[in-house]
């Protein structure tokens, strides 16, 4: 159980995110939008006009970002949008894979989509989309799965940049929150 917290204030709401050690020198604030569908509905709606005005589909990562993809998708009036898969699913025939390396995530993993996502995002201009970016790992998976499908990428976004992203201006997000020392 956590002992300390960080207040976010983001698109309208406040949430107190419980501050987990990653390691023995490193911690985060836990933000979470699974199950919170008055931050995902906020947040989606601040972002929308962030959004490149071409975008034409949006890809996400399973979990976190499913939410706030769908919500965004929503909006923005796409009929589809897709999700990397963590591991191959039994309707994956022949997936496209990516290597991953995410800060919340222990090791090295991989990220797929299916052959019909390839051809959804083929041509296409693609908005990458992650309830948080922290050190990139995830966004550049995948940026590697959308241009291995012939997809343009037009932006990275997130609800939240984390730690050092907050700095970066080639990424679109509504609210920063600091890494901390772990306890």
């Amino acid at each position: 159980m956590a002992n300390r917290f960080h207040e976010l204030k983001i698109a309208g709401c406040t949430r107190q995110l419980p501050i987990l050690n990653l390691s023995d020198t490193e911690a985060i604030a836990a933000f979470v939008m699974l199950g919170d569908v008055e931050l995902t509905e906020s947040c989606a709606k601040a972002l929308l006009p962030k959004v490149p005005k071409e975008t034409e589909i949006i890809v996400t990562a399973e979990t976190k970002g499913i939410p706030l993809a769908e919500e965004l998708s929503r909006l923005l009036g796409l009929p589809r949008y897709v999700t990397a898969r963590k591991s191959v699913k039994a309707y994956m025939e022949n997936p496209l894979c990516v290597e991953d390396l995410s800060i919340t995530t222990k090791g090295k993993q991989h990220l797929y989509i299916m052959r019909e996502d390839v051809e959804r995002i083929q041509g296409r201009k693609v908005l990458l989309l992650d309830d948080v970016i922290s050190k990139g790992g995830s966004m550049k998976a995948l940026r590697g799965l959308a241009e291995a499908a012939g997809g343009i990428v037009v932006g990275e976004a997130a609800a939240v940049a984390e730690g050092a992203a907050a700095q970066r201006t080639d990424i679109i997000f509504l609210a920063s929150i600091p890494l901390f020392d772990a306890q």
